[in-house]
């Protein structure tokens, strides 16, 4: 019997699909082949061929992370069904808000350069396939303090290897181009002129248009595990009663990881993050993304009043919103159900004392719209992607610490291959680490 493979591209950039025929019988199986994408060890080899059964995967969380895995499992075969408390972009989700970061200078981290970059393209691929505005080319500035800049030298050989354009700037050529901030205590920046912001709330609809589209189901339930015996979960529960079974679970469920396995709650904790926004006056655009990069003080400067180091970053314009800037220093642990999203006096007065310093301009400026986000923080603020410890068909995805949503593309594709059977997870993302410096069994 004679087979004859032929060759086609899918939607999503570097993947082609293959189809085996024969004369007499028609289609006999159907693949996806990925091409090589170097992002770290990762990706360091040639790409197996999935399983060429039918997987059907249940997805429960459609946030950065969820959302792309469902939409990179349903282009490469799997039937996919996503589940949501309360919809992608939500106002409780650590996904939603308008605006995130996308940079590629990550101290020491290769694996999260690398993926940046390639995340990136992706961004750009999507935005283009779907007509949508995704990412905003603004730059960033990551600003080094005098005292301690090892993160900064850290990333610059690592950023040369993945193919990232950067300058290195003195704090008097960063004065110079951009004179509307104070970089006293800056001895240098890293300027990285390819990258920018995404539409936060704005992509996780998008990726939700494109997964139904493309002929993925969702649906808007509470979600919770079933009972795992002999190595094999039982599907899961919704809150109506229903119970809902697949060959793989992924749950990609954010800062309540913790509440649906009550294993991770030593391991991920979510915490409260402020975010302000103050008011320019009126047509002045130097505090806009039109002339301002986005960018990250990581002088970790103390503020007169405010006891600790702040690391303040900030993103201009976001949509005509304001001047955003936040701290990234974790907060207090929170639940992200029933925390009330209102700003603190002491957390406003901060902003207000950092601004005064950093943005003497803006000195006055009135606060126009406040937001109350949260982190998911793994003890180490590395990713999590890694089967349940008591069933390999149960995938636990999360921990994006502050920084995953940019990553949301590239890492969504990294947990297809795992789930698929493709290739084997980034040993960087493994539970055991974690387990293990808890003192739980893995």
């Amino acid at each position: 019997m004679g087979y004859e493979m032929r060759c086609f591209a899918s939607s999503s950039p570097g993947i082609l699909l293959g189809v085996m025929e024969n004369s007499s019988n028609g289609v006999v199986r159907g693949a996806a082949f990925e091409e090589f994408c170097n992002f770290g060890a990762y990706l360091i080899g040639s790409r197996a061929l999935a399983s060429s059964r039918c997987n059907s995967v249940i997805v429960i969380g459609a946030g950065a992370f969820g959302g792309w895995t469902a939409l990179h499992l349903l282009s490469k075969g799997a039937k996919v069904t996503l589940l949501d408390s309360w919809g992608p972009g939500n106002s409780r989700a650590s996904s939603g808000g308008e605006t995130r970061v996308i940079r590629a200078t990550y101290g020491s981290g290769r694996i999260y350069t690398q993926m940046a970059a390639r995340a990136l393209e992706l961004w750009q691929h999507y935005e283009q396939q779907w007509n949508l505005k995704l990412f905003f080319r603004t730059g960033v500035l990551w600003m080094a303090g005098s005292d301690d800049d090892s993160y900064e030298r850290a990333a610059l050989p690592l950023m040369s290897e993945a193919g990232v354009r950067f300058e290195k700037l003195s704090a008097a050529e960063c004065a110079k181009r951009w004179p509307q901030i104070n970089f006293d205590g800056i001895s240098w920046s890293v300027y990285e002129p390819d990258s920018g912001y995404l539409a936060a709330r704005r992509a996780c609809e998008a990726v939700l248009d494109a997964f139904i589209k493309e002929g993925g189901q969702y649906r808007q339930a509470q979600v919770m595990p079933g009972q795992i015996g002999s190595h094999h979960m039982q599907g899961v529960k919704l809150a109506s009663g229903q119970t809902l079974t697949a060959d793989s679970y992924v749950f990609a469920c954010g800062p309540w990881l913790g509440k649906v396995f009550s294993f991770l709650t030593p391991i991920i904790t979510p915490t409260r993050q402020e975010v302000f926004f103050f008011g320019t006056a009126a047509g002045d655009l130097r505090f806009t993304d039109a002339q301002l990069p986005v960018w990250s003080d990581d002088s970790k400067r103390e503020l007169e009043g405010f006891p600790g180091k702040h690391w303040f970053y900030g993103i201009p314009g976001n949509h005509w919103r304001g001047f955003k800037i936040a701290d990234d220093t974790r907060g207090a642990a929170i639940d992200p159900t029933t925390m009330d999203r209102e700003i603190s006096a002491e957390g406003l007065a901060a902003a207000r004392a950092y601004v005064r310093f950093r943005f003497p301009s803006l000195a006055d400026a009135p606060l126009i719209e406040s937001r109350i986000c949260q982190y998911e923080n793994s003890t180490d603020q590395n990713f999590i992607l890694d089967h349940h410890p008591e069933a390999d068909h149960v995938w636990i995805v999360g921990g994006g610490s502050g920084h995953g949503f940019k990553h949301g593309p590239a890492f969504g594709d990294m947990v297809s291959d795992a789930v698929l059977g493709v290739k084997q997870p980034p040993t960087e993302f493994k539970l055991d680490r974690l387990l293990n410096s808890s003192g739980q069994r893995s």
